[in-house]
C-alpha cells in the first residue's frame, strides 16, 4: 500500500457538514411529496424540497412510518459530500444521493419534435465501462489507456482534458469514479480490484491498495471489481469480498483500514457465489441504526457504520452469476433486484431488534415477474421505474410499499438492457443498443416522450447517462458527448 507525503495530507480541506438523505414522505390523507428532512424539534420537523425550500409542519401530519423515522432519524454524514459539492455537482455513482436522480428542472419534455442536440463529442477515453462523475467544472472518469488503466479529469465546457493519470491495476475498469469535494480526492478502481486515490486539482497519486494482495478478497464471478467506492465523513467504504472483509471502511486519506466485516461464521445463504458482487454500497439509517447496505455474490447485507458488524443479510435474490443492480433506500425500507434466470426482486422492511436489526420479507418476485440485470432502478414519489427482464430494458413501474405493478411492461422504444436516470419528472433510457429515450414518470400511464440514437456505436451502450446543468452527458467507451436536453 502506498502512502501519502505528509505535506500532501496537510493540503487537503477538511470535512464539511451532513445533509439528510432525500426520500418518499406520506402526509395523513395520502398525499405523498420527496424531499429530505433537515431538522427535528420537538413536535416539528422541517422538510427540504428539491427546489430548495423549507416546510415546517407538525410530526403528526405525516404516516406512522413517517414518525418512526422522524423518532430514529440521525443526519446522514455520507451527505457531507453532497453538502460541499454543491446541490447539483454529480459527483458520485448515481448523483448526489446515489438513487439516479437529478434534481435539475425545465428540461425538454419533447424529444419528437425538438431532438437534443449534440453540442460537443471527444475522443480519447479509452476502454471500459465506467460512467463519469461532475463536480467543480469537471468531468471524471476511467478507461484504459495506451494498454494501462487511468483515472481521467476532462473539462466540462468542452471535454478536453485536464489530466489523466495512469493507476495499478489490469483491463478495462467498470468503475464510475467517486469525488470527495471535502478532501479534494476522486477514488476509483480497476478490475483487478485495485482502488486508488488521486488529487482532484491535479491527478497526482496518493495512495492504493489491493483488495487481493491486502485484503485476501474476491469477486463473485469473473467479470472483475465494478463497484463506485461510497465516502462517509472521514471513511470510503469499499467491499473487497473476503470471509473476513465482506465490505472494508478505509481512511479517506490514507486507504488504511478502519473496520471490516468479518462473515467468517455467518450463514449467507444457499444462493449465488460469495465474494464481492457488482454492485455500490448505500448508506440506511433504519431501525434508527446507520447502516451500510450492499449487494453481494450472497445477496444483501446491511453492516452497522460505526464498525462494519453483519446486521442481517438476505439471500433470496442471489443469482449466481452476477448481482448488479445498487439496493433502493427508502426509510426503513431496502428494495433490491437482479437478473439472470435465478433472480429476482424483494422489498424488506428492517426493524431494530434488540440489539440487531431484523429483515423481514413484505414481498419478493421471481424473475420473471420482476427483475432488473444491470440498468438500475430509481424511486420517485413512492414508486419504482426500471427496466425489467434478464439482458432487457421493458420500462416498468411498481408501488414501493405495496408491490403492485403499474405499467404493462412491454419492450420500449430500444432493445436490451436499458441503464436509466431522472429528473424534472422525467426518465431518460439509455438502451443497450444506443437507442435513447424519454419516459415520462407517471404510475398511472405509460407515455413516450421521443427517442433518438446515440453519435457512437462502439460496444454494449451501457454506462448509466448523466443530467446535470440542462445537459446529457453519454460515455461510450472511448467516446464522451454532450447532448443538450434544456426546455
Amino acid at each position: 500500500m502506498k502512502k501519502p507525503a505528509l505535506a500532501l495530507l496537510a493540503t487537503l480541506a477538511l470535512p464539511l457538514a451532513a445533509r439528510a438523505e432525500v426520500r418518499t414522505f406520506t402526509s395523513t390523507d395520502g398525499r405523498t411529496l420527496r424531499a429530505s428532512l433537515v431538522a427535528v424539534d420537538g413536535d416539528k420537523v422541517t422538510i427540504q424540497l428539491p427546489d430548495g425550500r423549507k416546510i415546517t409542519a407538525a410530526a403528526d401530519r405525516f404516516s406512522a412510518a413517517d414518525r418512526q423515522y422522524f423518532a430514529a432519524w440521525k443526519p446522514a454524514v455520507a451527505g457531507a459530500a453532497a453538502a460541499a459539492s454543491g446541490a447539483s455537482d454529480w459527483f458520485q455513482w448515481r448523483g448526489p444521493n446515489r438513487d439516479g436522480s437529478s434534481t435539475e428542472s425545465g428540461l425538454n419534455r419533447d424529444w419528437e419534435s425538438k431532438p437534443p442536440e449534440l453540442l460537443w463529442h471527444v475522443k480519447g477515453l479509452g476502454g471500459g465501462m465506467s460512467s463519469v462523475v461532475i463536480h467543480g467544472g469537471k468531468i471524471f472518469t476511467m478507461g484504459k489507456v495506451d494498454g494501462a488503466p487511468h483515472l481521467i479529469c476532462r473539462n466540462l465546457a468542452d471535454g478536453a482534458e485536464v489530466w489523466a493519470t495512469e493507476v495499478p491495476g489490469g483491463d478495462d475498469p467498470n468503475c464510475t469514479p467517486t469525488v470527495d469535494p471535502s478532501s479534494g480526492l476522486v477514488f476509483g478502481m480497476t478490475k483487478d480490484g485495485h482502488l486508488s486515490a488521486a488529487r482532484v486539482a491535479d491527478g497526482e497519486l496518493v495512495w492504493s491498495t489491493s483488495f487481493g494482495d491486502d485484503f485476501g478478497g474476491k469477486m463473485e464471478s469473473g467479470w472483475g471489481y465494478s463497484e463506485s467506492p461510497l465516502i462517509d465523513g472521514d471513511h470510503l467504504i469499499c467491499t473487497p469480498g473476503a470471509r473476513d472483509g465482506l465490505l472494508a471502511a478505509l481512511d479517506k486519506m490514507t486507504g488504511e483500514p478502519v473496520w471490516k466485516t468479518d462473515v467468517s461464521d455467518a450463514e449467507l445463504g444457499d444462493k449465488g457465489n460469495f465474494g464481492a458482487g457488482y454492485s455500490s454500497p448505500v448508506i440506511s439509517n433504519a431501525g434508527g441504526v446507520k447502516q451500510v447496505v450492499q449487494l453481494t455474490g450472497k445477496g444483501l447485507v446491511g453492516v452497522d457504520a460505526a464498525d462494519g458488524k453483519l446486521l442481517w443479510n438476505y439471500n433470496r435474490i442471489a443469482n449466481g452469476t452476477a448481482n448488479i443492480p445498487t439496493p433502493i433506500i427508502s426509510g426503513d425500507y431496502v428494495f433490491g433486484s437482479t437478473g439472470y434466470a435465478d433472480g429476482g426482486s424483494a422489498l424488506l422492511k428492517l426493524s431494530k431488534r434488540g440489539s440487531g436489526i431484523e429483515a423481514e420479507e413484505v414481498y419478493y418476485y421471481k424473475g420473471r415477474e420482476l427483475q432488473n440485470h444491470h440498468g438500475g432502478m430509481i424511486l420517485v414519489d413512492g414508486h419504482i421505474y426500471l427496466g425489467h427482464g434478464h439482458n432487457n430494458g421493458f420500462p416498468q413501474c411498481v408501488e414501493l410499499e405495496s408491490g403492485d405493478i403499474k405499467w404493462p411492461g412491454d419492450r420500449g422504444p430500444g432493445r436490451e438492457s436499458a441503464a436509466i436516470a431522472y429528473a424534472d419528472g422525467l426518465l431518460f433510457f439509455r438502451y443497450q443498443d444506443h437507442t435513447m429515450a424519454l419516459i415520462e414518470a407517471d404510475p398511472d400511464q405509460y407515455t413516450v416522450k421521443g427517442h433518438f440514437k446515440l453519435a457512437t456505436s462502439n460496444a454494449n451502450s451501457w454506462p448509466h447517462p448523466v443530467i446535470q446543468g440542462g445537459k446529457m452527458y453519454i460515455r461510450d467507451q472511448d467516446d464522451l458527448m454532450c447532448y443538450d436536453v434544456g426546455g
